[in-house]
């Protein structure tokens, strides 16, 4: 055969070669497409790499259903058990072809009543009930990519069975009751009442689910049971524990406990029906802040041994509606138990990452769900654990979090040259220092003049810092204090003192402007737009910053868990739970630690208007310094040049006064 010939033959043998291969790698991968309609791409996926899903499938022709699943309890008491309302979004094409595929679930309860996202997105259905929009962007992104999307409506909302209870047994068991009929273990019907059966034979069971806020917080609940099928949950902005978004170790953080937000939430009828629930939620959450059975059951934290999904957090460091000790107990208590996690932190309050990075949250969202759902060897299992916003907009990483050369280091308030404003070091203190609970300040008023003798809280400072010094976890601070009355209520803060440029989360956006210009994520239809409003960074020239933030009910002193009236003149020793944070105190400033009485707008006052004598020989922080001790004593050894000078307008404005509501505007 002549050569030109043989040559000829042998690069047509090696194109058909090729050409199987691809063929037969697209058939066998996870996110292969069996003749389906190309779907609008998102921004960004021209620049795709191949190895992850695509958005090859028609959002436009999806199969749009509701299923009702049975959740085998009887909340509402009326003889039946309760059917929570699933609306489900997936491929027609790969139901055509007979693919399973995994599944993404928010179960919440605002979808009708309240709305979700910055938007305030609510469902909508067409004349015959069936869902045309389902909030946010999940369905419109992943959906084309080969995923079934999930909303799921907790009981006693929108069109589902049952009442809200608040994070209890119905709350958790109408998400894991999905969860479980996505795997063939429960039963769904195809009507709130009837008898038709409907089966998930389209689903392969691995779930995960995702949701900001309430809906995180019911992701944490049942990712606590370890049910069989849920691989991976997406808990942003999340409680972890129900006692601890109401009270602070016994010191009442709202001035209403979960029977408001049952009644808030609720659908209409259930509200009807549901009053033996709301009563049990008022005598049995009682407004000493007593813990009772009810915190029990709403408490997953100790069940985090069961957790066999991965947990990708993200929280907002200056979340003032679910505060961030909810984040940190529920990561140190995950690391405790081996489960593999992720984390992102940022400058916000109660804000999702699609409203502060967004480009990099469903970049970094779609690769999590691809690996843990569909399999893909992507690379974002090994990436940095965390990611950390120092400055608005600008991010660090670290490959574990907190970073291992963190150690916890004792800090201690010593008496100054004026009454009130002392001295934070290392060294022990000796005397006493007094202050007068004044619920009409706060935290920021606090601040703002913590160089000056006010009778209202005791402030101290470290000197001026030589170097960086980062402050990376949860820190407590243990204080022996006299009260002049028998109610008492403790708050402490830690600051860094010293300009910067923050993001201003006590603004009516929490960190963010949101603008007019819209971008596109997934696809949309006409009744479902995958649009959503630009946002960017509002930002706020400060010169101190609050960072972390305890309170407590000194008349839990001697138990957690049950308070007891004090004695006049008697001295106590109680330890408040600060805030997990990551912080870094720039060099030539100063970290400092406040200690008040009711932070006004954040806790509620006592009974009484104590003086309290803070006992400086017994009081002390421990704080969660990276490199530990030597990191302080190399930091805070520059010169003494530095005097905080007096000011109101130095920090974000005060707190708001807040509504019990995990959610809020940008829900």
């Amino acid at each position: 055969m002549p050569i030109r010939a043989r040559r000829t033959r042998l690069l047509w043998r090696a194109f058909i070669a090729a050409a199987l291969t691809a063929l037969l790698a697209t058939l066998m991968s996870p996110g292969a497409a069996l003749g389906a309609a190309q779907a609008p791409a998102a921004p960004g996926d021209s620049l795709r790499p191949p190895g992850e899903s695509r958005p090859v499938y028609s959002y436009e022709d999806a199969i749009r259903e509701s299923v009702w699943v049975d959740t085998r309890i009887d909340g509402d008491a009326d003889g039946r058990t309760d059917r929570v309302a699933v609306d489900i979004v997936r491929p027609r094409e790969l139901d055509r072809a007979g693919r399973e595929i995994p599944v993404i679930m928010d179960a919440s309860p605002y979808y009708s009543c309240c709305g979700r996202g910055n938007e305030s997105q609510k469902k909508t259905y067409d004349s015959n009930g069936k869902p045309v929009q389902l909030p946010l962007y999940y369905d419109n992104y992943f959906v084309p990519r080969g995923y079934g999307y999930v909303a799921v409506d907790l009981a006693g909302t929108n069109r589902s069975d049952g009442c809200v209870d608040v994070g209890g047994r119905s709350d958790i068991q109408s998400a894991k009751a999905v969860v479980d009929w996505l795997n063939g273990r429960a039963r769904g019907y195809t009507s709130r009442t009837g008898g038709e059966p409907a089966k998930a034979a389209w689903s392969n069971g691995k779930t995960g689910m995702i949701g900001k806020s309430y809906d995180g917080t019911i992701a944490n609940g049942v990712a606590a049971t370890g049910v069989k099928g849920l691989k991976t949950i997406v808990p942003i902005g999340a409680i972890s524990s129900w006692y601890d978004y109401y009270f602070a170790k016994g010191a009442p953080l709202y001035d209403s406990g979960p029977e408001w937000l049952s009644d808030y939430v609720e659908s209409p009828e259930a509200r009807a029906r549901c009053g033996a629930v709301q009563q049990r939620l008022v005598d049995e959450a009682p407004r000493t802040g007593d813990w009772t059975r009810l915190w029990s059951e709403r408490d997953y934290v100790p069940d985090a041994d069961k957790v066999k999904a991965s947990v990708f957090v993200v929280h907002g460091m200056q979340d003032l509606n679910v505060r961030t000790k909810h984040f940190g107990q529920w990561w140190d208590a995950l690391a405790e138990n081996g489960v593999d996690r992720k984390i992102w932190l940022s400058q916000t309050g109660h804000v999702d990452p699609f409203d502060f990075r967004r480009a990099d949250w469903v970049r970094t969202l779609h690769r999590w769900f691809d690996h843990e759902l569909m399999g893909y060897d992507n690379g974002v299992d090994r990436e940095p654990m965390a990611d950390i916003e120092r400055a608005p907009d600008r991010w660090t990483t670290d490959r574990v979090w907190p970073p291992r050369a963190t150690d916890t280091v004792k800090l201690r308030p010593a008496k100054g040259t004026s009454p009130g404003v002392g001295t934070f070091g290392p060294r022990p203190g000796s005397g006493t220092e007094t202050f007068t609970d004044d619920p009409k300040l706060g935290e920021t008023d606090w601040a703002a003049r913590i160089g000056t003798s006010t009778p209202e809280k005791a402030g101290f400072l470290s000197k001026p810092l030589a170097r960086d010094l980062r402050l990376s976890g949860s820190s407590k601070v243990t204080v022996t204090a006299t009260p002049t009355t028998r109610t008492a209520h403790l708050s402490a803060v830690l600051v860094d003192l010293g300009p910067d440029t923050i993001r201003d989360y006590a603004g009516s956006g929490e960190g963010i402007s949101t603008l007019p210009e819209r971008s596109c994520w997934g696809a949309s239809t006409t009744g479902d737009s995958a649009c959503f409003k630009e946002t960017r960074a509002k930002t706020a020239a400060v010169d101190y910053t609050i960072f972390s933030r305890g309170w407590a009910d000194l008349g839990n002193w001697a138990d957690e868990e049950k308070g007891r009236p004090l004695t006049p003149g008697k001295p106590y020793t109680i330890t408040l739970d600060l805030a997990a944070s990551d912080h870094v105190v720039p060099k030539g400033h100063r970290l400092a630690l406040i200690i008040g009485g009711t932070d006004k707008n954040l806790i509620d006052p006592p009974a009484d208007t104590p003086t309290l004598g803070i006992d400086l020989s017994r009081t002390y922080a421990k704080v969660p310094l990276v490199g530990g001790a030597k990191a302080f004593t190399t930091s805070a050894t520059a010169p003494e040049t530095v005097t905080p000078r007096e000011s109101r307008l130095d920090g974000v404005a005060p707190p708001r006064p807040l509504n019990p509501v995990p959610g809020g505007r940008t829900s």
